[in-house]
């Protein structure tokens, strides 16, 4: 079995090296895999592991917090700060990234692809398609 775990008691080996610790990633990294899962369990009926559909999804809060609790200024140090350290980054994951933050804000987003010289399409594109679909799209 292959996880994206690290650290924790007892871990002797290399702890994953430079290798990355999310999913979805383009450097080969395991993949989910439904086949493993809990077994059900006899509680009231059968219980078992079922797909989250909460309808606040990730950008929701980042959102909020880029839009109303952050002033101009806070928002400049936030692009400037990314900005400065996406710059060293391969262009495939600046771009899978500056998609994310599009999808926090348009104005987050394209701000941080112009700091990045990043094509604003392209960016809308990714930012457009679903959590593994960019991945396999910028993979080398």
């Amino acid at each position: 079995m292959n996880n994206y775990q690290r650290d924790g008691s007892m871990r002797c080996h290399d702890n994953g090296a430079a290798s990355p610790n999310y999913y979805p990633n383009s450097f080969g990294g395991p993949n989910p895999d439904p086949e493993v899962a809990y077994p059900a369990l006899e509680v009231s009926g059968k219980a078992g592991r079922q797909s989250y559909s909460h309808p606040n999804d990730d950008f929701v809060q980042p959102g909020q917090l880029y839009r109303t609790v952050m002033s101009e200024e806070d928002r400049g140090h936030l692009i400037g700060n990314i900005v400065g350290h996406l710059a060293g980054a391969k262009k495939r994951i600046q771009l899978r990234q500056t998609a994310l933050f599009y999808k926090v804000d348009p104005d987050y987003g394209s701000r941080v692809a112009e700091g990045l010289g990043l094509v604003l399409e392209e960016v809308k594109r990714l930012a457009g398609m679903t959590q593994e679909e960019p991945a396999k799209m910028t993979s080398e």
